[in-house]
């Protein structure tokens, strides 16, 4: 759970960016300085933060990679800022490029598994304005209050709806996961699919409404069953634009 932007500094600075990183936890200004490389697989840079006494301390590295898919430049982080070690990626959005700005966003890697949705408890309600929903989500481990903001850069049906968001300590939002709306095969009932990036790691959820909800503008958020025979995007992740 990781938002944060970065910026390519001058060519003469110091560092060779400098940018914010989020988290519920968090907001840690950071600065990723070049370093000699060892081998083709070293790191291209040290990432580096302020700490409480005022001293700079490294706390990790990052990479210039490329799309396997796309073949866009991104740089690739391994960060430990106390509370274990962690991955994002910075990417730079597709106006970005076009603009040819040195502005990258800040997102987490996205895993290859989902955890188990197991006992989890939720609700989701429709704002009055925005086209908007307010909600939480919530277990044994975890409480996590959220907002859905519509996705202005839909452009292809499996794109998301909404992008997830959460507030840092700071109040900074935090892309968190993605949903869809949907309409079940078997009933014919409006929901909503959710993919969030939890502490716990990468859950998908469904948003609902019973009998009593039904036509109103609360929905419960209900572990996702394999089974259900519910129409979903297969391809459900944590995309930037999509």
């Amino acid at each position: 759970m990781f938002a944060g932007t970065l910026t390519r500094n001058a060519e003469t600075a110091a560092t060779a960016y400098s940018g914010m990183i989020h988290s519920t936890r968090f907001d840690i200004a950071i600065q990723l300085e070049t370093r000699t490389k060892m081998s083709e697989r070293s790191p291209d840079y040290d990432v580096t933060a302020v700490n409480k006494s005022g001293r700079k301390v490294r706390i990790g590295t990052a990479w210039n990679e490329t799309g396997n898919t796309t073949g866009n430049p991104y740089i690739s982080m391994q960060i430990d800022v106390g509370l274990g070690p962690f991955r994002v990626n910075a990417v730079q959005t597709k106006e970005a490029r076009e603009a040819e700005t040195h502005e990258f966003e800040i997102i987490p890697l996205v895993s290859n598994g989902a955890m188990k949705s197991g006992s989890i408890s939720g609700e989701l309600t429709a704002m009055d304005a925005d086209n908007a929903f307010a909600g939480y989500i919530a277990n044994m481990m975890f409480d996590l209050d959220f907002m859905l903001i519509e996705n202005e850069f839909k452009s292809e049906e499996t794109h998301p709806d909404y992008r997830i968001e959460v507030s840092s300590p700071r109040g900074h939002p935090i892309r968190v996961g993605s949903a869809w709306m949907a309409k079940s095969n078997r009933t014919g009932n409006d929901y909503v699919s959710l993919f969030i990036n939890t502490p716990d790691g990468d859950l998908r959820v469904n948003a609902v409404q019973n009998e009593e909800q039904r036509g109103g503008q609360t929905f419960s958020i209900i572990p996702f069953v394999e089974s259900t025979g519910q129409d979903r995007a297969e391809n459900a992740g944590l995309a930037l634009v999509g």
